[in-house]
C-alpha cells in the first residue's frame, strides 16, 4: 500500500527565465528574486587565519564570523565592506571574551590596509573583489579571581551560579550568573529585582578576572491591576479571565510565561506580550498589561492524498477563530476519498462535520467542545453510514494534566460486515484523562504522553449495555548533546466489557489494527479475528506496541528504523493468540511545522492474500 497526504501551499515564482518552486514557503529549486537586491554591490574575498587556535576556539570563531557566513553575498558600496569588517571585529572579540581570552587582539586588513588606517570614505578597486584578511592573536586564558557580592546578593552562594575562584571566567558565565540571580529573586516574588552593578576587571599580569555583582531585590509584591491593550474584536474581560493572572495572586515569572503561552495557543493572536510596570502601585502591588495583536480570524484550507489501495482523496475546511468575541472557534469540514478506486458513487468515502470549541466555559480552565459529524465509510471490513453528535467539557487540572467528560449519540447503519446488515443507535458517556509531558508535540525528544479513557454505552435498538476501555503511553528519550538519537516507544491496549455477542456492538466500535496508525506493514484494519468465511469480525480486545530509533543524519534529514506489533482477539482481555509484527525504516525531513515522514514497512507474518508491504507518509512523527 502506498499512502501520501499533504495540505499544500504552493507558489511558483518567476525569476527572469528561471522558475523557483516553493512548498510550504520554502524554495525547493530555482532562484527566488523576492529577496531584497543589494544596491551598489561590492564583492570581497576572505582569508580567516585560525591555524594558531585550538579546535574549540577555532569552531567558535568560524561560527560567529559574519564575514565568513556571508562571503558569497555582496555588500552595499565600499563603505559597506568597512562596516561589515568592523562589526565582525567586535563580534570576534566578544566571542574570544566568551571563551575567557581577555587579552585577544583581532586585526583586519582590507586590500592590505589596516581597518583603522582607512579613510572615512574609502574607495576600492572594483575590478576585483576586496581582499579581507582577519588575523587573531588569542592571548592567554583567564581564570576567575576575586568574587564580590553586594546588596541583596550578599547572602547568595556565588558557586551556585558558576562563579568559583580559579574557575571559568568567560563573559557569558559572568553575565548568566547575574541574570540568574535576578531571575531567582523574581521567582521568589520580587518583581522589581534588578542587577545594579556588574564590574569585570581583567588583570593581565596574573591572567585573572575580578568580578563584582550587586543586586537590588526590591520588595515582594502581588499582582495588581491587569490591563489589556491591542485587542479589537476579542473581549478584554475574556483575555484577563483566560490568562489566569488574577489580581492578588503572588507574582511569578513562570506563571506570566504560562499565561502568555496559554493566550498564544488560542490561535486568535499573532503576538502576546505581558509587561509588568516599572514601579509598584500605591497598594504595594505590581500592575500588569497584556499586550496582544489579533491575527486573521477566518481561515480555509484544502488537502489531497493518494493510496494505491484507496485511490485519491480530497479534503477541505473553513474556520473562524473568534466567533462571538471569546476566542470560540467554529470549523466546517468535508472530505471525499476512494476516487478512482471505485466507479460507484455509493462506494466513495464521504465525511462532513461541524466542530465548535469555546474556551473558559464556566471556569477559566474549562473548554466546551461540541460537534456534529456524518460519515460514509467503506473499508474492506464493513460498510457503515454514521451520524454522531457529541458535546463535553475538558478541564486543565495542571499544565500537563487534562480530564474530559461529555455525552455522545451516534446512529450507524452497518452493512456487508461479518454479521450482515445492522442498525445501531448508541448513547455514550466518553471519559478521558491525559497527562502530557512532551517537550514538542510534533517531534518530541523527551517526556511522555499517557491517556486512559472509558466509554460507557447503551445501544438502544438492541438494548445492549457495554463499555470500552482504552489506555496508551508513549515515551521519548534523546541521547547525545543535540539529541541526535531519540528512542521512542508506544504501548496501547483496549477492551470491550459487557458484550455477549459481538454483532450487538456497532462495527465502528469494535477493535481492529493495522495501517499507519498502529502496525505498519499491514493494511488498514487488516489485523482482526476472522470468521469461517474469512470475514474480519473485529475484536473485543487489542494490544499494540511500537519502537523507533530516530537517528539524525543532518540538521534536516533523519533515518528511523522501527518495529510494530499488534494482536486483536475475540476475548474480553488479550490472549495474544495471534501476534502480528511489522518492521521497516523511514525517512524524516525537518520543517518549521514538524517533520515530513515517509515510512516503508513489511509484515513479518503475512496474511494469506494479505498486504505485502506498506508505504506511509504524513507530517509529524508516527507517534
Amino acid at each position: 500500500m502506498v499512502a501520501v497526504a499533504a495540505t499544500l501551499a504552493l507558489g511558483p515564482l518567476w525569476a527572469g527565465n528561471a522558475l523557483a518552486f516553493k512548498l510550504f514557503g520554502m524554495t525547493l529549486w530555482g532562484e527566488d528574486d523576492t529577496k531584497d537586491a543589494v544596491s551598489d554591490p561590492v564583492h570581497y574575498t576572505l582569508d580567516l587565519k585560525t591555524d594558531n587556535l585550538d579546535k574549540d576556539l577555532k569552531d567558535a570563531v568560524t561560527q560567529s564570523s559574519m564575514l565568513l557566513a556571508d562571503q558569497k553575498k555582496p555588500v552595499s558600496g565600499d563603505l559597506g565592506v568597512v562596516v561589515k569588517a568592523r562589526d565582525d571585529r567586535d563580534r570576534l572579540i566578544a566571542t574570544l571574551y566568551e571563551k575567557a581570552h581577555y587579552g585577544a587582539v583581532v586585526t583586519i586588513t582590507l586590500n592590505g590596509t589596516s581597518l583603522d588606517a582607512l579613510p572615512p570614505t574609502p574607495t576600492f578597486d572594483r575590478s576585483k573583489p576586496v581582499a579581507v584578511t582577519v588575523s587573531i592573536a588569542p592571548g592567554p586564558l583567564f581564570k576567575l579571581g576575586k568574587i564580590t557580592m553586594l546588596g541583596d546578593a550578599r547572602g547568595l552562594d556565588a558557586a551556585q551560579y558558576g562563579l568559583v575562584p580559579g574557575g571559568d571566567a568567560g563573559s557569558l558565565t559572568i553575565i548568566k550568573a547575574g541574570d540568574k540571580m535576578v531571575a531567582d529573586f523574581k521567582n521568589q516574588g520580587h518583581p522589581l529585582a534588578k542587577l545594579t552593578r556588574r564590574d569585570v576587571v581583567a588583570d593581565h599580569d596574573t591572567n585573572t578576572v575580578d568580578v563584582t555583582l550587586q543586586v537590588d531585590a526590591g520588595p515582594i509584591a502581588p499582582i495588581g491591576n491587569v490591563g489589556v491593550t491591542g485587542q479589537k474584536s476579542v473581549d478584554p474581560n475574556f483575555i484577563r479571565e483566560y490568562a489566569r493572572i488574577n489580581e492578588g495572586k503572588p507574582y511569578s515569572p513562570d506563571e506570566l510565561k504560562k499565561a502568555s503561552d496559554r493566550l498564544r495557543k488560542l490561535g486568535v493572536f499573532s503576538s502576546v506580550t505581558i509587561r509588568e510596570a516599572d514601579k509598584l502601585a500605591p497598594d504595594g502591588s505590581i500592575p500588569m498589561t497584556i499586550e496582544v495583536s489579533e491575527g486573521k480570524q477566518r481561515y480555509f484550507g484544502v488537502g489531497a492524498q493518494y493510496s494505491t489501495i484507496d485511490g485519491f482523496g480530497l479534503q477541505g475546511y473553513w474556520g473562524h477563530r473568534n466567533l462571538t468575541g471569546r476566542a470560540d472557534s467554529l470549523r466546517i469540514e468535508g472530505s471525499v476519498s476512494r476516487i478512482g478506486e471505485t466507479t460507484s458513487l455509493n462506494q466513495l468515502d464521504y465525511g462532513a462535520g461541524i466542530i465548535y470549541s469555546r474556551p473558559a466555559t464556566f471556569y477559566p480552565a474549562a473548554t466546551l467542545n461540541a460537534s456534529l459529524k456524518a460519515q460514509s465509510q467503506h473499508p474492506d471490513t464493513y460498510d457503515a453510514d454514521t451520524v454522531t453528535a457529541a458535546a463535553g467539557l475538558s478541564y486543565e487540572l495542571t499544565d500537563q494534566d487534562t480530564v474530559s467528560a461529555g455525552g455522545e449519540i451516534a446512529y450507524e447503519n452497518s452493512t456487508t460486515d461479518a454479521f450482515g446488515n445492522h442498525k445501531y443507535l448508541t448513547l455514550a458517556i466518553p471519559l478521558e484523562y491525559i497527562r502530557d509531558t512532551r517537550d514538542n508535540k510534533l517531534d518530541p525528544t523527551t517526556g511522555y504522553r499517557a491517556s486512559i479513557s472509558a466509554k460507557p454505552s447503551y445501544e438502544a435498538l438492541g438494548g445492549t449495555v457495554f463499555s470500552s476501555f482504552e489506555g496508551s503511553i508513549s515515551g521519548y528519550k534523546g541521547i547525545g548533546a543535540n539529541n541526535n538519537v531519540v528512542f521512542a516507544g508506544k504501548l496501547a491496549a483496549g477492551s470491550l466489557i459487557g458484550v455477549n455477542d459481538l454483532e450487538d456492538v456497532p462495527a465502528t466500535r469494535r477493535f481492529y489494527a493495522g495501517g499507519g496508525g498502529s502496525v505498519r506493514g499491514y493494511g488498514y484494519q487488516e489485523i482482526s479475528p476472522y470468521n469461517s468465511n474469512g470475514d474480519a469480525t473485529g475484536g473485543r480486545s487489542y494490544v499494540t506496541a511500537s519502537f523507533e530509533a530516530r537517528v539524525k543524519i543532518t540538521d534536516t534529514i533523519g533515518i528511523v528504523p522501527f518495529v510494530d506489533a499488534g494482536s486483536v482477539t475475540d476475548s474480553t482481555f488479550p490472549d495474544f493468540s495471534d501476534v502480528r509484527i511489522g518492521a521497516g525504516v523511514g525517512v524524516r525531513y525537518a520543517t518549521p511545522f514538524g517533520p515530513i515522514r515517509l515510512d516503508v514497512a513489511v509484515p513479518l507474518k503475512k496474511y494469506n492474500d494479505g498486504t505485502a508491504y506498506g508505504i506511509y507518509a504524513g507530517i509529524g512523527q508516527a507517534f
